[in-house]
């Protein structure tokens, strides 16, 4: 067992990861049987942006393999190391990439869950090329067409992931969507799987800590859930 102190170290900041991990695991294997669905069909993507190595690593431990990271910089000063005894981790980014960052991008994740933009999609398509790693991809689709956030937009996405797949000849296997805060997740939900269905993509991330066990019911086949683990973010 695993119990951490966060960095105000008193009592009320500690941290059991291997109980948390058991709990969202238990409410993934409730809402995917209730929704007919193998839970096997779940990934859980445990979001550690901000957090410290040695939490991370607790959820390593306790059998955690798929992780989220935001940001480039930070991923490059944690995971190398953390990586290194344990080859079988995948690393997802889950943040916005700017292309001067597309090379760094490349080598250190697995799956980039965040490509919105022609200009991303065709510096992503020639790194590839030209190192060979050929990373999974995700185009996220801004489903609230909210100014502020990253994402394509509703009208636009269509087009933009046929591009993706069709012109930069990416590994396009799914979508991913941040639903606005306060409106109901479900019609955002729904319109990511429709949009999936139509392109024939099997893959759907989506729903967070707030509201996975909903996006379960929905088809998302990735859960990026931080805070049920780690707990609050710093």
């Amino acid at each position: 067992m695993h119990r951490l102190t966060g960095r105000g170290g008193g009592m009320s900041d500690t941290i059991d990861i291997a109980r948390n991990l058991r709990a969202v695991h238990a409410r993934i294997e409730t809402a995917a049987t209730e929704a007919d669905r193998d839970p096997a069909d779940v990934t859980l993507v445990a979001v550690s942006k901000t957090k410290p190595a040695e939490l991370i690593r607790a959820a390593i431990d306790a059998g955690q393999r798929v992780f989220g990271e935001n940001r480039v910089q930070e991923a490059e000063h944690k995971w190398p190391a953390l990586r290194a005894g344990h080859p079988d981790v995948r690393l997802h980014l889950i943040g916005p990439l700017q292309t001067n960052k597309v090379a760094h991008a490349v080598a250190l994740f697995d799956v980039i869950e965040t490509v919105d933009r022609p200009r991303l999609a065709a510096a992503l398509a020639k790194e590839m090329a030209k190192t060979g790693l050929r990373r999974e991809c995700f185009v996220q689709v801004n489903t609230g067409a909210e100014p502020q956030k990253a994402g394509a937009m509703p009208e636009a996405a269509e087009g933009f992931i046929r591009a993706c797949i069709e012109e930069h000849g990416l590994n396009v296997t799914g979508l991913m969507c941040i639903p606005p805060v306060g409106e109901e997740p479900s019609l955002h939900f729904a319109l990511l799987r429709e949009m999936a269905r139509r392109h024939g993509l099997a893959k759907l991330s989506m729903g967070m800590s707030a509201d996975y066990p909903v996006a379960i019911k929905f088809g998302a086949t990735h859960v990026r859930v931080g805070t049920a683990i780690f707990g609050a973010r710093d």
